[in-house]
């Protein structure tokens, strides 16, 4: 993409998350134009470097996850490592860290140094139970997160095993409520008090935000929601529906508008006024009812042939698409939303576009996740190392 400022230029970050959470937050700032320093264990990086799918050593995930960061290594836990975190803090605008409560502290990192390095700093912390409660020193990856934040249990069919989303979600999430609050802070900052604060972000509270109705229904009704499949609870027409050729089509036909465009639509007028179809209300009262008609219906058609009609007569339906669709599909392409790179090995890497899509300062990819240590020398030359102490603390594996 073509080389733009950012609506973050100028913003220096501090990076010292690992896998998921706090580098997805980074590197949804680094899109941006804020300037992300990336901190790794020397030799060790990031586990995420090893992660999935390799090529040549190197996971092909690295490349997106840290596109557009500054990587260097750091020995942050002796002593000539944290005074040089120190010197990267002391002008930078945001700290993330998603380590276990009390791991800065033990570095000698701990809030009360933080505000005299810098005062102005924030700080977000990403961690599986927050930074306080009974909970709050457990291990919690995302998926504890996803299991106690209430979506695993939903997640499946009744009678059946809890299954899980096929991505890192609660991982994600908890990024974006950290990138959230960071924007939040930094405003606050420059309009307000001119003072840093901490963002405390804890995963199983990030998925639980998602749960929608479910605090007040179990509250007022003692409702618990429970797994449903391909069906949206409480909402109908909402399900995957079988075509012709063996292939599924999403139909969400919830609104009693686009119900009776269904109906015409299927040469159903007869069910125009039949008090099934009249509300929500009743269509849930009959949900298998109203599924068995409209897969009646999408079964004596292909995929495309429904999509189609559907779309033409205003009903939102879609297909469920693999990544092999998802390269095909002329709407990811019109909207830059497969994008590729230039890279030293593959030439061209095809990577994920940017979202969200800003009209006058749009992000971009700038370069993808660098090797380990690659910036060691630029970012300490600019806290004012020379490169003889650059090469004794390479010598002494502090970085």
């Amino acid at each position: 993409m073509k080389k733009s400022p950012g609506p973050l230029s100028g913003i220096k970050v501090v990076e010292m998350g690992t896998l998921i959470a706090g580098p997805f937050g980074g590197r949804l700032l680094a899109e941006f134009g804020a300037d992300v320093i990336k901190i790794e264990v020397p030799q060790k990086g990031d586990p995420i470097r090893n992660w999935r799918v390799l090529h040549n050593g190197t996971s092909l995930w690295w490349y997106v996850q840290s596109r557009n960061k500054k990587c260097i290594t750091l020995d942050c836990g002796s002593p000539e490592g944290l005074e040089i975190l120190k010197s990267l803090l002391m002008d930078a605008d945001v700290l993330i860290e998603n380590f276990r409560p009390g791991t800065l502290d033990k570095w000698g990192l701990t809030k009360e140094v933080l505000e005299v390095v810098n005062p102005k700093l924030i700080v977000s912390r990403i961690s599986g139970f927050g930074q306080t409660g009974p909970y709050s020193k457990r291990a919690g990856f995302g998926a504890i997160g996803e299991s106690m934040g209430g979506i695993r249990y939903l997640t499946g069919y009744q009678g059946q095993a809890p299954t899980r989303v096929g991505i890192s979600l609660g991982d994600s999430v908890a990024a974006l409520y950290s990138v959230i609050g960071i924007l939040m802070a930094l405003y606050n900052r420059d309009l307000n008090d001119g003072e840093g604060q901490e963002i405390d972000v804890a995963l199983y509270e990030a998925v639980f935000s998602l749960m929608e109705s479910m605090v007040p229904e179990y509250d007022q009704k003692r409702v618990i929601r429970e797994r449903a499949g391909s069906v949206l609870p409480g909402i109908s027409p909402s399900n995957v529906y079988l075509t012709k050729d063996g292939k599924y089509a999403v139909i969400a036909a919830n609104g009693d508008a686009i119900v009776q465009r269904l109906l015409k639509l299927m040469g159903r007028e007869d069910l125009l006024n039949d008090a099934r179809f009249s509300s929500n209300e009743q269509r849930v009262r009959h949900m298998a009812f109203i599924d068995e008609l409209i897969t009646g219906w999408t079964s004596t058609l292909s995929l495309a042939e429904c999509l189609d009609q559907l779309n033409a007569h205003g009903i939102p339906a879609g297909p469920i698409y693999s990544i092999e669709d998802i390269f095909g599909d002329p709407q990811y392409k019109a909207r830059d939303m497969i994008l590729d790179v230039d890279h030293p090995e593959f030439g061209q890497l095809k990577v994920p576009g940017i979202v969200p899509k800003l009209s006058k300062t749009p992000g971009s990819v700038e370069w993808l996740g660098p090797k380990l240590g690659e910036h060691n020398v630029e970012v300490l030359k600019g806290i004012g190392l020379s490169e003889h102490q650059i090469q004794q603390l390479a010598g002494k594996g502090v970085i």
